[in-house]
């Protein structure tokens, strides 16, 4: 890099390390506390759909959901000349635990993109922005996509991080199949199951859902991206975006589908619709485990920023959440279904 970068460069280092009580940011240390939470609002300001739905510390790597939301009714009666009064746990408690698991974050910025960042005032801040950016991104691809949680991660077969975690929908898969539609045909073709996502949605969500989930006002209906060809809903209304921007925006779309409100996030399966209210879904991180170590690598000519933490995908109540699965749709020459 050149000498002026290499002076605020410099200075970003030992900005770090001032904030984090350490004397050498390029040797690994944990991220002080205030920092910890600041990079977390950072992240979740990144991308729209994380400001919806709770990222929220926890102090144990496994435990008990925290039950965020409420799952049953209150209201009732009882008879006191023979019974007492019980009264209900409002919060979704059974079973189910989460286990936060080290996830790692690793990045590089080449000396040339530094370089180029230099002549800019808020230099600091574009290299963390480059950070923080593809962490909402990371987060949102596991949530969607996440399968397992394998030792040893493969970027080049999971390209959509499906073994880094384990994510909102393998959860509802495995631990509420019951919830689940697969393979729904929708479409005005013989033998559809549907023939509209309207009467799909609208099943789903009496089917599906715990009866007194099923008219909450809060429910949305989350599009895959193959679903909004203009043949069967015709709804975006940012189709010209900017790549950057549909990269971390959630587009809402201008119309209901079985009466709620739809939006498209990304990274969402391609041929899929879920239907739950956005704070159903977290991301629990632990507190205290962030790790940071930010090194100059001049044998690859770039900075190399090496983080970790320790993060679950959860979803706070299975009966508020149903799921179609891998739909299918009717060939344009209508040869039959893929």
């Amino acid at each position: 890099m050149r000498n002026d970068t290499r002076t605020l460069f410099n200075a970003y280092l030992a900005r770090q390390g001032e904030l984090n009580g350490v004397a050498d940011a390029t040797r690994k240390f944990a991220v002080a506390p205030t920092v910890e939470q600041r990079l977390e609002d950072r992240i979740r300001e990144s991308a729209d759909f994380l400001k919806l739905v709770n990222v929220v510390p926890v102090d144990q790597q496994s435990g008990e959901k925290l039950g965020l939301g409420i799952s049953q009714p209150a209201a009732g009666r009882t008879d006191t000349n023979s019974a007492d009064r019980q009264p209900r746990n409002l919060v979704a408690l059974d079973s189910r635990g989460y286990a936060a698991v080290q996830t790692n974050f690793d990045t590089f910025i080449k000396y040339q993109q530094l370089d180029a960042w230099a002549k800019f005032p808020d230099f600091q801040a574009r290299v963390r922005n480059q950070t923080t950016q593809q962490i909402a991104r990371d987060r949102l691809m596991i949530g969607w996509n996440g399968e397992t949680a394998a030792p040893n991660t493969n970027l080049t077969t999971y390209p959509l991080l499906q073994d880094v975690n384990v994510g909102w929908l393998k959860h509802i898969r495995t631990g509420a199949p019951q919830r689940v539609m697969e393979g729904v045909k929708i479409g005005d073709a013989s033998g559809t199951d549907y023939k509209t996502f309207d009467a799909a949605v609208f099943d789903a969500t009496n089917e599906l859902l715990d009866e007194w989930h099923a008219e909450a006002s809060d429910l949305v209906v989350i599009v895959g991206r193959q679903l909004l060809n203009d043949k069967y809903l015709g709804l975006l209304n940012s189709a010209d975006a900017p790549t950057e921007k549909v990269a971390l925006n959630t587009l809402m779309l201008s119309r209901t589908i079985g009466g709620k409100k739809a939006i498209s996030v990304p990274y969402f399966p391609p041929r899929s619709i879920l239907i739950t209210s956005p704070d159903n879904l977290s991301i629990y991180w632990q507190n205290g485990t962030r790790r940071r170590m930010i090194t100059d690598n001049p044998k690859r000519d770039r900075v190399e920023d090496f983080q970790s933490v320790n993060e679950a995908y959860v979803v706070e109540d299975l009966g508020k959440a149903a799921l179609i699965d891998g739909i299918e749709l009717p060939n344009a020459d209508e040869s039959g279904w893929s």
